[in-house]
């Protein structure tokens, strides 16, 4: 079977396949996503761009670059001058304007603002520089005891619509999954002008070492199972709002990436996996792809989207309360199991 047709279309954009490469470190080097590139890679996510780094980088060069006098004439000499003083944000942009000038993919910019303003002015400066899309890493841990859900809500909604207004690039947000009505959240975003969600972002746990009884933290490396949870989600939210749906977190495997595009995922990021074991894999897993294309007689990778999402699949109640409780019961009958 000869012809076989990997692309998709996300946030508007017209993929040569579902793979994208999520926001990482290999984003930093041309040579690791011209990789990406020639490994098929649909899309690239950029590194994100925190907008609490640049605030700390504009308040030292204040400090150190603009308002140098600290009041004596001769240790005024030992504070450093602008001698081409780069910017984190013209950083980002020159090497966004790299990407763009030697990949023919898309080009996705990442943003992690935590003012209305600096998504705003961010967000802008990106568009101009030549970003395909922009996706908004959104991520806020909730602790205040005195703020609400709807209060939360309020505040992303706000940011986006406040985006919207000013850049015309797709926008797509990338959620947590804590929120009390996440379908209906999903909603109001599409109606606040989001062109697309990718689930879930994955925040990094703190934990606790008995040893020297300190509270650390460490990178780890998402598993195939962290992406059931943005499996059923793309299944209920599959036909139910005209977003796009992408996933990340847990897609490690070809079957990972099949398993989310039958619940209806129009895309699926990859990070971990690229950073163990390099840029070039996930051409094996495209064409880990094809091959299964081709033993099954599928030709198009559209023929599968959504085929086992809630709306189409034979069990629709497997994505809700009733397959927990099925899944009790199951346990409760199975042999050894004491009543």
């Amino acid at each position: 079977m000869s012809g076989i047709d990997l692309s998709t279309d996300y946030l508007g954009l017209k993929l040569v396949s579902p793979l994208v490469a999520s926001a990482s470190p290999l984003s930093r080097s041309l040579d690791s996503a011209k990789k990406l590139e020639d490994a098929g890679a649909g899309a690239i996510v950029m590194y994100s761009l925190f907008e609490e780094e640049l605030r700390q980088q504009e308040e030292t060069a204040a400090r150190f670059l603009i308002n140098q006098s600290i009041g004596h004439a001769e240790a005024d000499s030992f504070l450093p001058v602008d001698s081409g003083y780069q910017h984190g944000l013209d950083q980002y942009l020159e090497q966004l304007a790299r990407l763009k000038q030697s990949l023919t993919i898309p080009v996705i910019a990442s943003l992690n603002g935590v003012s209305l303003d600096g998504w705003v002015e961010h967000g802008k400066a990106l568009q101009e520089a030549g970003a395909d899309a922009l996706e908004l890493n959104v991520y806020y841990l909730s602790a205040d005891i005195d703020e609400s859900g709807v209060e939360i809500e309020a505040r992303y909604l706000e940011l986006l619509s406040e985006l919207r207004r000013q850049v015309s690039i797709p926008i797509a947000m990338k959620l947590s999954p804590y929120f009390t009505g996440l379908a209906h959240f999903v909603k109001l975003l599409e109606q606040a002008g989001a062109d697309g969600v990718v689930l879930f972002n994955r925040f990094y746990q703190p934990d606790i070492d008995l040893d020297n009884m300190q509270v650390t933290s460490q990178l780890q490396w998402s598993r195939s199972a962290d992406s059931q949870l943005s499996l059923r989600w793309v299944a209920l939210l599959y036909g139910k709002v005209k977003l796009s749906l992408a996933t990340t977190s847990g897609v490690r495997t070809v079957e990972d990436s099949l398993k989310l595009i039958l619940a209806g995922a129009d895309a699926t990021q990859l990070c971990s996996v690229l950073l163990e074991h390099g840029p070039a894999y996930l051409g094996t897993i495209k064409n880990g792809l094809r091959d299964w294309l081709i033993r099954h007689e599928v030709a198009s990778l559209h023929e599968l989207k959504g085929q086992l999402s809630k709306q189409r699949c034979a069990n629709p109640g497997i994505f809700e309360r009733s397959n927990y409780l099925n899944l009790l019961d199951s346990y409760s009958r199975a042999p050894g199991v004491r009543s």
